[in-house]
């Protein structure tokens, strides 16, 4: 059994027990959260629509951290402009526990 949620402005296929990297949750290490906007799941056939109105998904907070670092350079020619700027986005990490459907 799978499930299709949306976080962050991204959508995850998650299975129950993988443990996955989503935008950054206001939730401490060791609590739950649970994910409202299911947008498929799947048992053998797909539900979609009405179907998983209703469907949650609750998951527990692993960890909080920061992924690695990109580093974002810009440059003009003829000009002399460059500008070097590194950038590390903030992660949650999440163990999902059950989806329920």
């Amino acid at each position: 059994m799978y499930a299709i949620i949306a976080t962050g402005g991204k959508q995850y296929k998650v299975f129950e027990g993988d443990v996955i990297k989503v935008e950054k949750l206001d939730v401490e290490p060791g609590n739950t959260v649970t994910f409202d906007r299911v947008i498929a799941v799947s048992d053998g056939t797909l539900k979609v629509g009405e179907d998983v109105a209703k469907a949650n998904v609750t998951a527990t907070v692993v960890e909080q951290g920061r992924r690695k670092k990109v580093i974002v350079y810009k440059y003009k020619r003829k000009t002399g402009y460059h500008k070097k700027n590194g950038h590390r986005q903030a992660y949650t990490q999440v163990k999902i526990d059950k989806i329920n459907a």
